[in-house]
């Protein structure tokens, strides 16, 4: 039959920890080709001055907007009563949403995202991995100087 499970022996992970070995690197945005990328709910009347507004930042700091990319959420009527909620916990992106920035970064030869919302420490990384260049939330590069 089926014994209990005991508990494991590796240590565990702290929420917002940083693994041993691996400090956060600085993000360098001068002379980068970025592409935005903005998750906004429907109730956010005006998407496109907050994503301005951000290449803006970006392009003061000496980076080179190469692409951007919108996920609205709640749009559609399915998608009214989960407007605060991410399409997706491991990238905040929906899947399709997620191939089209990997296929415009690809096309653009990106060397960064930066996302105008907030990002996890495991959203970062995954993202990262699946994206092959570094994904950062733009509060991020804006406190590093």
């Amino acid at each position: 039959m089926h014994q209990p499970r005991g508990r494991d022996r590796r240590p565990a992970r702290r929420a917002g920890s940083v693994p041993a070995g691996r400090p956060a690197a600085p993000v360098a945005v001068s002379g980068a080709r970025v592409v935005t990328v903005g998750y906004f709910s429907a109730k956010e009347k005006n998407p496109v001055a907050l994503m301005d507004a951000a290449d803006t930042e970006l392009t003061a700091r000496g980076a080179r907007i190469v692409g951007r990319i919108v996920q609205r959420r709640g749009v559609s009527a399915g998608g009214v009563g989960k407007m605060a909620l991410p399409y997706s916990s491991r990238t905040l992106l929906s899947r399709g949403k997620v191939r089209e920035l990997a296929e415009a970064c690809e096309a653009t030869d990106a060397d960064l995202v930066v996302f105008v919302a907030a990002l996890t420490e495991h959203q970062q990384r995954v993202l990262t991995g699946v994206l092959g260049r570094p994904a950062v939330c733009l509060s991020a590069v804006l406190t590093a100087v």
